[in-house]
């Protein structure tokens, strides 16, 4: 049996970030990826947003990590050369009836650190002059990503401070002893002994931490999937920054975003499933177009090709108020060196950084 410092389950965005921490932290660190690369399902199948911080409630971990992550990760961007660009956005009312929103939205942000600009329809028409809308909020500190540059950096960095990705390795079993954590992967049974685990397995983390022999189950919470499909736009984009309709039970909305080259895509919608998936069905484009049309009226027929979805990996169903992060360590679960990361949805990639962060704070405590 091999012995490990730090294994880090999971190499998606978060994982990789929080093994870059500890390793310049000077912990040995071993990732664990059950994929055959990095980065393979939530981390590549989103919308590449930088968020500012809005709609997360006062105080919450969503808040205050996006907020702290988004300025750590612009900053990451200059330093290291990752393709971005602070575009801004747009949350647009489409009707009378949703410009109390937009004000709870403004007053909610304020509350979070994150500064608004509330604009006429006349001078969100100024900026973007396809769009329809009663009224906007301009939001300067939005931006865009491309995601897959910035693991690749994460992950360099890490290997450059001694941490070791290994694909292909998925954790079959875990069993807790007074020296560290025994850990099964694919047929060996006890392949390794850990000193610290971080169970940042993303959309399977409460598998991940069913694992666990003995550990309490009142601590892992039920997992839920939504799916969001993503259809993008044939043609050149009409805009020039990411709109979003006010939000959505589950989600923001099909809103539009750009990619790095100018493209658009809108998405995601919100469509709750058992078990994870990928195939975009193109008779969902129907309420894109409705959806899409109620801020932007010229979308042509048939003008929406069908191209990604993705998956939420929430912790809160349906009919539940939307769960925070939970980022539980020893703390939380009596567990020496355990920390589980539920719930990591958006916006877990604005986050990431600082999310490491608090991780790696977590277990020098």
């Amino acid at each position: 049996m091999d012995n490990a410092d730090v294994v880090v389950i999971g190499a998606g965005v978060v994982g990789l970030a929080v093994a870059r921490a500890l390793a310049q932290r000077g912990r040995e660190v071993l990732i664990l990826e059950a994929a055959s690369s990095f980065g393979t399902e939530t981390s590549s199948r989103n919308s590449e947003v930088i968020h500012a911080g809005i709609y997360y409630p006062q105080g919450s971990l969503k808040a205050r990590l996006c907020v702290a992550g988004r300025g750590l990760l612009y900053d990451f961007c200059e330093q290291y050369g990752i393709p971005y660009r602070r575009c801004g956005k747009l949350i647009v009312a489409t009707s009378e009836g949703q410009l109390a929103q937009l004000e709870k939205i403004q007053t909610a942000a304020r509350g979070n650190g994150v500064d608004l600009e509330f604009f006429t329809r006349a001078q969100a028409l100024t900026l973007e002059p396809q769009l329809a809308c009663e009224a906007a909020l301009h939001s300067p500190m939005t931006g865009i990503i491309d995601s897959h540059a910035y693991m690749l950096a994460l992950l360099g960095h890490a290997e450059n401070h001694g941490a070791t990705l290994v694909p292909g390795s998925r954790v079959t079993r875990m069993r807790l002893e007074s020296d560290g954590v025994v850990i099964g992967v694919n047929s060996d049974e006890a392949a390794l002994r850990a000193r610290t685990v971080i169970n940042s397995a993303g959309l399977y983390a409460p598998q991940v931490a069913r694992l666990i022999e003995g550990f309490p189950p009142e601590h892992i919470p039920t997992p839920y999937f939504a799916k969001g499909n993503y259809f993008t736009l044939a043609g050149r984009s009409p805009f020039e920054r990411l709109v979003y309709p006010v939000p959505e039970p589950g989600g923001l909305g099909v809103h539009l975003t750009l990619d790095l080259a100018g493209r658009a895509r809108f998405g995601p919608d919100v469509q709750w499933v058992e078990q994870c998936e990928y195939a975009v069905e193109p008779q969902r484009a129907e309420r894109f177009y409705a959806a899409i049309r109620s801020y932007w009226p010229d979308l042509a027929d048939g003008a929406l090709q069908p191209a990604y979805a993705g998956i939420r990996p929430k912790i809160s169903g349906p009919a539940q108020t939307a769960a925070d992060f939970r980022i539980d360590g020893p703390q939380v679960h009596g567990t020496a060196q355990l920390v589980n990361l539920f719930g990591i949805e958006s916006p877990g990639l604005t986050a990431s950084l600082a999310i490491a962060t608090h991780v790696a704070a977590m277990l020098e405590t």
